[in-house]
Formats: structure tokens, sequence, C-alpha cells
């Protein structure tokens, strides 16, 4: 089960998952120096770390390496919320809080989740938009 990304980590998975191409180190760099001063190497051992972590894979492509995502940020907070489930001592308790916890647009949300589910469709709906 995933841990939760750090701050960075996050930060850095987004832009992946939010342009959903193979990202250079440098692509991931100047975006992200939009909103804060951080080191090339700063950014390339993290970017390894989720390499290492099973987050994103690489290629080479000449002297530099492209990332992208294993998986989609959907996936990705799907196995949070498990895991979290899964550690309750309770867990129809923690459901019904969690579904107490959901806006009107979420309950919905989850009715056509479960609609998908019964209906045996095993790819969900917006997959690729996930990512």
């Amino acid at each position: 089960m995933p841990r939760p990304l750090g701050e960075l980590e996050d930060a850095v998975m987004t832009r992946v998952w939010e342009w959903n191409r193979p990202v250079t180190v440098r692509e991931v760099l100047e975006d992200l120096t939009r909103d804060r001063s951080i080191a090339y190497t700063t950014v390339m051992t993290v970017m390894d770390n989720l390499r290492q972590k099973g987050w994103l894979r690489r290629t080479q492509e000449g002297r530099a390496y492209r990332y992208e995502a294993v998986s989609t940020r959907a996936a990705y907070s799907a196995a949070l919320m498990n895991e979290a489930w899964a550690a309750s001592d309770n867990p129809a308790a923690a459901l019904v809080h969690f579904f107490g916890m959901m806006s009107p647009e979420q309950r919905e949300a989850l009715r056509d989740a479960m609609r998908i589910i019964e209906s045996g469709d095993p790819s969900g709906p917006g997959e690729a938009e996930g990512r």
C-alpha cells in the first residue's frame, strides 16, 4: 500500500499526471520554479526516488531521462482511501463518517461509481482523464 506522497513528491507527480506525457527533470524544474526556489539536483533526486518507489518509470533519451507516471492520480487516491479504511478498527463506522462528510456532488459520484462496479466495467469513468 502506498504512503502519502510528501509535499515536493506530490508537486512533481501533479505535473506528471496533468501533463500526461514523458517529462524531463528540466521541464518539471522550470514549472516548479514559478512557485518556489529549488535546485535541479533536488528535483532530479525526488524524481529518482519516485521511480524507485514505483510511481515513475524512466527511459533514456540522449544524456537525459524522460519520466512518466506508472499509474493514475485516481489509482493513487483510491489506494490511499483503501489503506485508511483498512486501518480502521470499525470499517463500517469509518464509512458512515466518510459518507457523512461528502457533498451532494460527491455522493452522486459515489452512486455513479457503484453503478459502474455493479455493471462489471473494470475501467471506470474517466480513467484516461484521471492521469
